[in-house]
């Protein structure tokens, strides 16, 4: 991120990995455009975004640039409920387009705001429901997950092979946002969200 910046124009000022620094370093600079990460140490929950609305708390209309592989939504209201501008929101995959990403970060520097469509969607409440999102194959593979069946039993009941039923699992899991975790069983955390909206 730091060499993307700096090629683009930009110069960093400091880099911080993690929520108390961040805020302090937000203080000492007050820089024309803070990037930020919403998930930083210890617990990589919401450290980052905390500290960037309560250094705007303190410096108001600091610009700020949020960087989040998810939406995190009572705090991205908070982010936006000040109307002091400056602000933006971005999910991680849209630095990939690095002329988009660094027109964000001019804009909210600007005193503009750059919010990601995704963002606006949930914040809207407009999000299509996780089974809206399966194709007409993937739905089968979880009602038929939902009955109980294994891996096997879902790819003979539907003349596929176990690595086909494997792919359609996957995706999923992944359109319905359940990374891989020691806590969780996504199997069972995607049959009830089925069940939720039958």
């Amino acid at each position: 991120m730091i060499r993307l910046l700096e090629a683009t124009g930009f110069e960093v000022v400091e880099a911080v990995d993690n929520g108390v620094l961040l805020r302090a370093a937000l203080l000492r600079h007050r820089p024309d455009v803070a990037v930020v990460d919403v998930r930083l140490p210890p617990s990589f929950t919401d450290e980052g975004l905390v500290a960037a609305i309560a250094a705007r708390q303190e410096i108001p209309g600091l610009p700020v640039l949020v960087l989040s592989q998810y939406v995190e939504q009572l705090y991205a209201r908070e982010l936006l409920a000040d109307n002091a501008g400056g602000v933006g929101y971005l999910l991680k995959d849209r630095v990939g387009n690095v002329e988009e990403f660094v027109a964000a970060v001019r804009r909210v520097a600007a005193g503009g705001t750059a919010m990601d469509p995704e963002v606006i969607s949930q914040l809207l409440g407009r999000r299509p429901t996780p089974i809206a999102q399966l194709t007409p194959r993937e739905r089968e593979v979880l009602e038929l997950i939902a009955q109980g069946r294994s891996n096997s039993a879902v790819a003979a009941a539907m003349f596929v092979s176990e690595k086909a039923v494997g792919k359609h699992i996957s995706s999923i899991f992944g359109k319905f946002d359940l990374p891989p975790s020691d806590d969780d069983n996504r199997r069972v955390r995607a049959v009830l969200t089925y069940l939720q909206e039958q």
